[in-house]
């Protein structure tokens, strides 16, 4: 196999991969009756092992402030976030994770965890010290990606019609 087939057959799986992710999401998402920004805030609030400031979990999640504290008030309300306020800062809102979204980890996400770590256990220091160089350039390459489409302007609704290509390609041809 020719690199270029090699650099292709790893872009397919990288895309697989996004969408296994995408699955899980939704699978656990439905799971818990949640919707997916919900997810996400939950796994944000757990993942970052203790209060998290709602301003923080906004940047995180990049949303309004608005949209976040509903968020917050969805999780808080089925018992998975609580929310307090800073001793030190009484304007600052601190986002926790509850026992019940420690369970859902342990439920959930560590099976997953621990699923990967056996399944990388086949590969050697080396190889995995490849796979994570690879993971990192991915995800930066990745988060470069989604600076440009979110600095590059929307198209013309119009510029993206058949009529639009086939007007412009006719006046293209006729000039």
């Amino acid at each position: 196999m020719s690199k270029d087939e090699l650099v292709r057959d790893v872009a397919l799986q990288l895309r697989l991969l996004q969408q296994s992710f995408d699955a899980f999401d939704e699978a656990a998402a439905a799971r818990l009756g949640l919707n997916r920004t919900d997810l996400r805030a939950m796994d944000l609030v757990l993942a970052h092992g203790g209060p998290l400031s709602a301003g923080e979990l906004t940047s995180a999640l990049k949303l309004s402030p608005a949209a976040t504290t509903t968020v917050i008030d969805r999780l808080e309300r089925v018992g998975l976030v609580r929310r307090t306020r800073d001793a030190e800062n009484r304007r600052r809102v601190l986002v926790t994770a509850t026992d019940a979204a420690r369970a859902i980890e342990q439920d959930i996400y560590f099976p997953v965890g621990a699923a990967g770590a056996q399944a990388l256990g086949k590969y050697d220091k080396d190889q995995l010290s490849t796979i994570l160089d690879f993971l990192q350039t991915a995800r930066q390459v990745q988060e470069n990606q989604t600076a440009r489409v979110s600095m590059t302007p929307a198209p013309s609704p119009l510029l993206g019609s058949d009529r639009s290509r086939t007007t412009a390609g006719s006046q293209h041809r006729s000039q």
